[in-house]
């Protein structure tokens, strides 16, 4: 037995061992990640066999334990890494446990429940013999245009940071080398979400210091909660895509930040370079910018093979550098356990793990928490006892499909729109009737009209229905066309014919309850005005109709808060709420100066009280840690859930800094009538601005603390700092 193949050793040591033996095509083999779906059988089995491809994605239960079996025939016999989008849950696979998207647990402002979430998906995708998730998503949702904001965990940098750590601890487990545990992925580095217009994978023209104050923060903290894989996004920066950016890989990744796993590009960087954004004329000269720029796993560009080969054998490219991009691929697989016993997964736990009792229990707690009241007009929810006739409508009502949201089994790897789920699922209808008859209220559905098509509707059907109920739940936003990759929408307002459908039912004179099912924020200042009550639910996942249900009824107090901020109209965009100040006017002349709905707010069936703010010092150093304390009282009838957040201004600063910058949260239970202090740490060091020489400075001054129920002014209670 060969050194490396001993598990004795640490990984460091195997590493060395194996490296020494392998011959540069070994090498550059491991820094190849084949998609198993744009491939042949046959060429698959060449890229294990003949060129020792590292990693495979998109390969799946048996097609994997395969390939797995063809990587030990082969002469080092060193294991193979799968990798797959579980974005929100394993749900590239029919049957595993589809959570709500990254958006939508982000309004559940609970650690707890986002790291629990990751561990099921871990589990289920470990028994599904893959090793290594993308996710998750660090971009900053601040232009609501961009296709991809139902993937983000909203507009906060440090509310990201916060809970992308939390689900990465889930991926990760205590261990790598766990039976259970699964490689996270920190995406898309570096402020991919900010390109210009919203464009996918566009240009992003930021300064260097403002990648430091608002897109890096994310990611550092993803470094030191130790994300085993960082990904590089599509999109070039001032100019120079992140894939060929040695700035950015090498120097701040890796250098600065001290990462020490391996990056992956994104989907056919390298050959992007060449075909998409001109900036090489060959391969041959692509490969060279992303092996010097610090990529260590290239995804499906299978032509860097060859040009990587040739250009080290020509001397152009040191062998050395890809020396150090293997030893990261190798200490990972040594990490994992693939050589040892993780190598060959135990499929069979698939049918005790997919979507288990335990897992739907998880699954249902956050989807209940990630459900944002927006309105409750006289109290209109939860419905009262005089209800015994509800009429559903709307395009979203019955829509699975419109639920889950993308990076499903029915959008991904290979689209199967017409898929029945095999797991259990609840639309709005679905969840709304199953309730209902528990209760004996009748429930009446009508589609009203479709999502993008104005020919498709049948809005006096519709009122018929409504006309004959005591209440109509409105079920309407958008649908998977109209977000994922490539989908950028110029226009946030209401598709198709809703908007009219919606001022229809409301002119039947019934109470009208709106429920939102889209997967980012849509334009509805309408529906703010005029709907009774309005569910913000984004895409629920599995059981979002079931979650919704219990709270529309009363069983479930909603504690979601927006992770993200609502627009009057697209053309009052960026509404995110810590924009800098110095704006003539401060607003556009023809639209309010606030969103319809700012960013950390959400109503209760309960009201809170917030009381004596104080601080344990008012006049600290940048080493110190205060304590923000708050008096919070339920002023209501019935227990529930607050998320206190901690907002900070510092109000005369060298670089224009934001309005306000959250800093802290906690989300708390309070039964009713009941006071609560809350205790807050503030670490004075995270209240930097960045110079425009890059520096990360603590300056003495004043600042404002805020501690309060949302974003608003309004909502906040303030206290004064001062740093010597």
């Amino acid at each position: 037995m060969n050194n490396y193949q001993n598990s004795l050793p640490s990984p460091e040591q195997r590493v060395i061992d194996l490296l020494s033996r392998m011959s540069i095509e070994e090498k550059i083999g491991q820094m190849m990640q084949i998609s198993y779906n744009q491939v042949t059988r046959d060429e698959a089995e060449d890229w294990v066999t003949k060129r020792h491809a590292g990693s495979f994605l998109h390969a799946l239960g048996d097609d994997a334990k395969h390939l797995q079996e063809l990587s030990k025939s082969t002469r080092l016999g060193i294991p193979i890494i799968f990798g797959i989008d579980a974005i929100h849950g394993h749900a590239l696979h029919n049957g595993a446990t589809v959570f709500p998207s990254q958006l939508s647990i982000s309004c559940s402002w609970n650690e707890k429940l986002i790291e629990e979430a990751g561990r099921v998906t871990a589990r289920e995708a470990a028994a599904d013999g893959l090793h290594w998730t993308f996710s998750p998503v660090l971009c900053v949702g601040r232009d609501l245009r961009w296709g991809r904001i139902n993937e983000t965990f909203g507009e906060d940098p440090y509310l990201i940071g916060v809970l992308a750590s939390a689900i990465i601890k889930g991926y990760q487990g205590k261990s790598l080398s766990d039976s259970d545990s699964i490689l996270a992925c920190a995406k898309h580095y570096l402020a991919y979400g900010e390109s210009i217009g919203g464009r996918d994978s566009y240009d992003t023209e930021v300064s260097l210091r403002k990648i430091r104050e608002t897109f890096l923060p994310p990611f550092k903290m993803a470094v030191d909660a130790g994300c085993a894989t960082i990904m590089a996004g599509y999109e070039s920066i001032d100019g120079t895509p992140v894939s060929a950016s040695k700035k950015l890989l090498r120097d701040i990744l890796k250098d600065e930040l001290g990462f020490n796993g391996f990056v992956v590009t994104d989907w056919n960087n390298t050959g992007s370079l060449v075909y998409n954004q001109k900036v090489a004329g060959d391969m041959d000269c692509a490969a060279k910018k992303v092996i010097e720029a610090g990529n260590d796993m290239i995804m499906n560009t299978n032509k860097f093979y060859d040009s990587a080969v040739k250009l080290v054998k020509e001397g152009i490219i040191p062998e050395a550098m890809i020396d150090e991009a293997v030893k990261r691929v190798l200490f990972i697989k040594f990490s994992m356990g693939l050589f040892d016993e993780k190598r060959q997964a135990e499929t069979a736990k698939m049918a005790h793990v997919f979507n288990c009792a335990e897992h739907e229990d998880v699954n249902l707690r956050i989807t209940r928490e990630s459900i944002v009241l927006l309105e409750n007009k006289k109290n209109a929810l939860p419905l009262g006892n005089g209800v015994r006739r509800i009429a559903v409508i709307g395009p979203n009502a019955d829509d699975i499909k419109a639920q889950f949201g993308d990076w499903t089994f029915f959008s991904h790897p290979d689209p199967k729109p017409d898929t029945v789920p095999l797991a259990p699922t609840y639309t709005m209808l679905a969840g709304i009737k199953e309730l209902s008859e528990k209760i004996g209220i009748e429930v009446l559905y009508h589609q009203g009209c479709d999502i993008m098509d104005t020919k498709v509707q049948d809005i006096k059907g519709a009122l018929d229905v409504a006309n004959k109920a005591d209440v109509v739940i409105a079920v309407i936003g958008d649908c998977l066309a109209q977000n994922g990759e490539g989908k950028d929408r110029a226009d946030l307002n209401l598709s198709g014919a809703q908007q009219r459908l919606l001022e229809e039912l409301k002119n039947s004179g019934k109470p009208l309850i709106v429920i939102l099912v889209n997967g980012k924020p849509l334009s509805v200042p309408w529906v703010a005005n005029n709907a009774d009550a309005v569910l913000e639910t984004f895409n629920s996942g599995a059981l979002g109709g079931k979650a919704a249900a219990e709270i529309i009824f009363g069983e479930i107090n909603p504690s979601g808060k927006l992770s993200i901020s609502f627009p009057y109209h697209t053309g009052q965009l960026p509404v995110y709420y810590n924009q800098l100040p110095g704006w003539h006017g401060g607003k556009y002349m023809d639209m309010p100066e606030e969103p319809v709905y700012s960013f950390g707010y959400g109503l209760s069936y309960t009201s809170f009280k917030y009381s004596n703010l104080t601080l344990s010092q008012t006049s600290c150093s940048e080493s110190d840690i205060i304590h923000v304390c708050v008096d919070l009282t339920n002023t209501g009838e019935i227990d529930g859930a607050e998320t206190v957040q901690i907002y900070v201004n510092d109000i005369v600063s060298s670089v224009v800094t934001p309005i306000k910058q959250l800093k802290g949260f906690k989300k708390i239970l309070i039964k009713k009538g009941e006071t609560k202090t809350v205790d807050m740490p503030l670490r004075i060091s995270d209240l930097y601005i960045v110079t425009p020489d890059e520096e990360y400075v603590v300056e003495p001054g004043e600042f404002t603390i805020m501690v309060g129920s949302s974003s608003m002014d309004k909502d906040l209670l303030k206290a004064s700092l001062t740093v010597k």
